[in-house]
């Protein structure tokens, strides 16, 4: 079975026909804590198709479902606290039996479950209260199940072989299920009642109450993959409030940011929620996962650009980030993992089909890009910070890093960066648009490989530049010059093979014959946020980018309508990525556009605020129409980190922001604000070791600038 058989793209989601309709059109919620999340509907209900309790990339719970004299209640809503601690659902009863009377009417029981997820466990309340002028009989039951299916098996893969679930040990107030997985590994599902229900299976508790009118009852509920101590009141109510003091402390890093547009302050303060959410403790700090459901797990690629997004105001999580990855760069040379010495991880996972070699992703390296975006984003952050001592210890990986790509580049025809995987069972494309069918030649056809994307280019130019940077502060004979010789070098090439002067806009790749992929994508935008093109090509790049072919209006397109593959619904050939927009908005704004930048800011925000302000990994890319909202991709993840990092690299664009840790000083150039923002403050920007507050207002056309804070020298030019 090949990686392509799994799903039409392994890093992207499972295929829409691969999840039950109703259910992939639902709205579904996730609460996450390190390496256990639970995603379930409006109800709260896990009814076992993308969605369940998941620890390790195993599904440990795969149905959940709460009965009011077996039928479910009546929804009233189903909403994440704006914090990502607290899931909460309200439903109300149908027609219930009366204690030797009539039957009891619909609406007289208001039902509350109250969620969330707590050092790896599940934590649940059920509030029911009477409002009733009768007591009523309440029937009461959850069923449950365990699949214990691997995320891969989630998302489509058909194994030829599973483990043994043993059978479900039930006891007064428990049950427990067990998997021993092909792996010799024995997984666990523990669910615990604080009541004794008055029926008890391996499937199903009952519980049956007499509730007096104007009663309530609780029933607390703990879900995990170990035993632990009964459910009470106390417990949950401890838990909850460390939850979310824990949330409050991941939610307090780096500057404070706030404007004067209540929608705008909402679409900022969700996606600082988001990215807390998903950002996870490790031993070499703090680092983002990718997504949820599909992606909660580190990626190379993703937290990369994610911790380059809030750079400016939060360099922590690029500190956390460059020090894992450099921890698990590749060491040996395997094809099946795509691995080579030096290279950079794109994915890890932990469920039993990595282990056992299934799947190649326990860790994988097959990602072309992430290699230079790692060197990189490690010149940025020196940049960004003055931190040398930590670049200092990243040198060897630094090293290693550079010299897989600079043996790569020399034995390229062209001197470029190219990937071919290593087996069947790898990545087929391995930039970010990394699904089998998002590259292609004007004819549609797929190219043969090696393939070389423009924007892979992009980033080595910028890992060249970073190296030289850090070799001339090092002080390293000779070096700095040597690798600035190699990036102009590799700039001419980019120009000269790229460049489709007929069409004014980059080829995305070349193939292994050296013949360019003549189509218009979204790629060259991340050219621009390298700095590779002239300016002459970069303002016609961007007139492209602007045009209605690219911009939906709510976003940029991957593909442009009217190229061979063009699908709207498709993952990479014409949806909208809010990444990739913020990442082209950064590049228009590097070459002085920022009257660009404004109106492709104006788009995502007005399409944050249609999806209740959180940006899913993407959407559809239908041209925008008067009274109607962004069409859903229903099975993206939300959230996701890279769309929740948007916003920031957004708003660092329309400012034109950029920050000097090593001279202490902050530059603006030409700033703008957003449309309808007057007021925008940036409160508590460390820039080395002092801190300064900025407020930037709108008068008259123009954004004046007022700095409050002593040691920091702030630049302004128009």
């Amino acid at each position: 079975m090949t990686v392509d058989e799994l799903s039409p793209n392994v890093k992207g989601p499972i295929a829409w026909g691969e999840v039950e309709e109703p259910r992939a059109l639902q709205r579904m919620f996730a609460l996450k804590d390190r390496d256990t999340f639970v995603v379930a509907d409006p109800h709260g209900d896990i009814l076992g198709a993308g969605d369940g309790v998941f620890h390790d990339d195993t599904r440990i719970l795969s149905h959940w479902e709460l009965l009011v004299d077996d039928a479910r209640p009546t929804l009233l809503s189903g909403a994440i606290s704006h914090d990502n601690v607290v899931f909460t659902a309200q439903s109300l009863n149908k027609a219930l039996p009366a204690p030797g009377g009539p039957v009891a009417p619909p609406g007289i029981l208001h039902i509350e479950r109250k969620r969330f997820v707590w050092e790896e466990r599940i934590y649940e309340r059920l509030t029911i209260a009477n409002y009733g002028t009768e007591a009523v009989t309440l029937p009461l039951a959850f069923e449950f199940d365990a699949d214990f299916h691997d995320m891969f098996e989630v998302r489509g893969a058909r194994r030829p072989a599973r483990g043994v679930r043993r059978k479900p040990a039930v006891g007064e107030t428990t049950v427990a299920f067990h998997y021993v997985g092909l792996d010799e590994v024995e997984r666990c599902c523990v669910i615990a009642f604080s009541d004794k229900p008055t029926r008890f299976t391996a499937r199903r508790a009952e519980f049956q109450y007499e509730l007096a009118a104007d009663d309530r009852l609780e029933l607390h509920v703990e879900i995990g993959a170990r035993e632990v101590a009964a459910p009470t009141r106390e417990r949950f109510r401890a838990a909850a409030a460390r939850a979310r003091w824990a949330m409050r402390a991941r939610r307090r890093h780096g500057a404070r940011l706030s404007t004067d547009g209540r929608l705008f302050n909402g679409w900022i303060g969700k996606s600082v929620s988001d990215l807390a959410l998903l950002t996870t403790s490790m031993e070499t700090g703090p680092y983002p996962y990718a997504g949820i459901p599909w992606f909660s797990t580190p990626f190379g690629r993703d937290g990369i650009l994610t911790a380059w997004q809030v750079l400016w105001f939060d360099p922590s999580l690029a500190r956390g980030v460059l020090t894992y990855l450099a921890a698990h760069q590749a060491e040996s040379l395997s094809p099946f993992r795509d691995s080579q010495p030096g290279k950079i991880m794109h994915e890890t996972r932990r469920g039993e089909m990595a282990v056992l070699g299934e799947v190649p992703f326990g860790r994988y390296y097959g990602g072309v890009d992430t290699t230079p975006l790692f060197v990189a984003l490690a010149g940025a952050y020196a940049r960004r910070t003055g931190d040398f001592a930590l670049i200092e210890r990243l040198w060897p990986a630094l090293e290693r890093a550079m010299t897989w790509i600079v043996s790569n580049l020399d034995a390229h025809p062209e001197g470029l960066l190219a990937y071919a995987r290593g087996r069947d069972t790898g990545l087929s494309n391995q930039g970010w648009k990394d699904s089998g069918d998002s590259i292609f030649h004007a004819d549609g056809r797929f190219p043969i490989g090696p393939i070389a994307l423009v924007e892979v280019q992009g980033y080595v130019y910028a890992a060249l530049r970073s190296m030289a940077e850090l070799s001339a502060r090092r002080e390293a004979s000779g070096e700095d010059r040597d690798w600035a010789r190699r990036a102009e070098a590799l700039r001419d090439r980019v120009e000269r093979l790229f460049w489709m002067e007929d069409l004014g806009f980059y080829a995305i790749a070349l193939d292994g014959k050296g013949a360019p992929c003549r189509i218009f994508a979204s790629n060259p935008g991340h050219l621009l946020f390298t700095g590779l093109p002239s300016p002459e090509r970069a303002q016609r790049v961007t007139e492209r980018l602007l045009s209605s072919r690219l911009n939906s209006g709510w976003g940029i397109r991957t593909l442009a309508p009217g190229q061979p593959r063009y699908n709207p619904m498709s993952y990479h050939n014409g949806s909208v990525w809010p990444h990739d927009t913020a990442i082209c908005a950064l590049g228009l704004s590097n070459y002085g556009d920022r009257e660009g930048v404004v109106r492709l800011t104006a788009g995502l925000f007005e399409a944050a605020v249609q999806l209740e302000m959180r940006l899913p990994e993407l959407f559809c890319g239908f041209p925008r129409q008067a009274g109607e909202a962004p069409t859903p991709y229903p099975v993206a993840c939300l959230p996701q980190a890279w769309a929740a990092g948007s916003v920031f690299m957004m708003l660092q664009a329309c400012l034109g922001i950029s920050v000097d840790g090593v001279r202490g000083q902050v530059d603006l150039f030409d700033p703008h604000l957003p449309i309808g923002i007057g007021a925008f403050s940036i409160d508590g920007l460390r820039v080395g070791d002092e801190r300064v507050n900025l407020r930037f207002d709108q008068a008259s056309g123009r954004v004046k600038v007022r700095v409050d804070g002593h040691g920091v020298k702030v630049n302004v030019s128009a």
